[in-house]
């Protein structure tokens, strides 16, 4: 896992779908692997299915923020 592209994940959660830092961190927190993030955000009602479709849009342009979501599946 790059931890330079998990904090640009974190920093488009936060500024461009203005995801508070406390459910960040909560949902990372929660998920058994870091790549489970967006959907541990969407299970918990942190974010809709239109943002959570926005997050892994932007992981299909930026590259997985967790590395390869094959190994998780």
């Amino acid at each position: 896992m790059g931890a330079q592209r998990q904090a640009r994940l974190i920093r488009f959660l936060r500024r461009d779908l203005a995801i508070p830092e406390d459910s960040i961190q909560m949902a990372l927190g929660q998920a058994q692997y870091p790549a489970l993030l967006p959907m541990v955000l969407w299970q918990y009602g942190l974010v809709t299915l239109q943002q959570l479709d926005r997050i892994f849009e932007w992981l299909e342009r930026n590259g997985s923020a967790f590395g390869d979501y094959e190994e998780v599946v």
